[in-house]
């Protein structure tokens, strides 16, 4: 009898080992210097290497891999609230499959014919040209009047371009985040499991208070562009990236001090820097990757071999900033939002 309780606790004691092990084994591999394994979390590794066989553009490859770090962050960081027995309700977890969904639909990985998914390859300071579209007849009808309203140099039109292009990924953004919204709430009404039914139904709730924030920043934002074309650009404005102008709108709606604010307005700015470096190595990660296109066009090796190396580096550069920016992007949300309402942007 006494063996036979050593064998039991023997194999129970194997047990708990190896599922400590497969619950450890992503972080370990990529500690193992295998240099495939790009994310300590298998779905994650799981969708880069999707992405690198669809062959997306190397811009937008990039921004998928800012993303795809933002998630594991976040995850890491739940898998730790988790251990400790904090997020009983379960909401940061729906949460993060939610944002993972996003990821998916953002880059046209969820099976989906998808017409929606943002244009992140799109360079922002290309020059204005005649019949450029916001595939929104109230931007299109509002830029048209822009540009015929003699209000704008050359320069403020640009930047007028910028502010109307990022108000056309938002309406992405809104368009996946409800698709993702309604195909949960599918999902909610066909499956029937009566105890977790208050926790689902708080999630959707949660779901819907996101989905009207950020109908409410389009609204605003669209009330801004309306103003900027009525009047033009007021000589004290203080950004010019969209992304910045649009934090800075909030933060002045927002219920901060005024010694907040101005904390706040000196952080934008250094926020804004990191934006304008973040855009400048896309712009020469777009050009690098055209002229290893034509190196390999040409054939000759060490010609290939040098500027597949100066590509490698920029795409390196392009991710590790793409992450820094996308960071304190969510950490500038989260101090505006003070109410705890987090939003992860795309």
């Amino acid at each position: 009898m006494k063996m036979h309780h050593i064998i039991l606790i023997s194999f129970f004691i194997m047990g708990a080992i190896a599922g400590k092990y497969s619950k450890e084994i992503n972080e370990q591999k990529a500690s193992e210097g295998n240099s495939q394994v790009e994310f300590r979390i298998a779905k994650l590794n799981q969708v880069w290497e999707k992405a690198i066989r669809m062959q997306l553009a190397p811009v937008r490859l990039s921004e998928l891999h800012s993303d795809l770090k933002i998630q594991e962050k976040d995850e890491l960081q739940w898998k730790k609230l988790k251990g400790e027995g904090l997020d009983e309700d379960g909401e940061r977890e729906a949460k993060l499959r939610r944002n993972f969904n996003i990821i998916l639909a953002k880059y046209g990985m969820d099976g989906k014919k998808d017409t929606r998914t943002l244009d992140s390859n799109r360079l922002k300071d290309h020059d204005v040209k005649e019949g450029d579209t916001f595939d929104d007849p109230r931007l299109d009808k509002l830029w048209n009047k822009a540009k015929t309203s003699g209000k704008f140099s050359e320069e403020e039109l640009q930047s007028l371009q910028r502010e109307f292009l990022h108000h056309k990924d938002k309406i992405n953004e809104y368009n996946i985040v409800m698709d993702t919204v309604s195909r949960t709430e599918e999902i909610h009404k066909n499956v029937i499991t009566p105890l977790e039914g208050e926790g689902k139904e708080y999630v959707l709730h949660q779901k819907h208070s996101d989905l009207k924030q950020r109908m409410r920043n389009l609204n605003q934002g669209f009330e801004r562009l309306r103003k900027i074309t009525h009047e033009g650009y007021s000589a004290d404005s203080e950004f010019k990236e969209p992304r910045v102008i649009e934090l800075w709108e909030m933060a002045k709606r927002s219920n901060l001090t005024e010694d907040e604010l101005s904390s706040l307005k000196e952080e934008l700015g250094h926020f804004e820097t990191k934006v304008e470096k973040h855009q400048h190595y896309q712009e020469q990660l777009e050009l690098s990757h055209q002229k290893l296109k034509h190196v390999e066009a040409l054939g000759d090796k060490e010609h290939i071999m040098r500027n597949k190396e100066k590509y490698n580096t920029l795409a390196e550069k392009a991710r590790d900033m793409g992450y820094k920016m996308k960071k304190h992007l969510q950490d500038l949300m989260n101090k505006i939002s003070r109410n705890g309402l987090q939003h992860n942007e795309l």
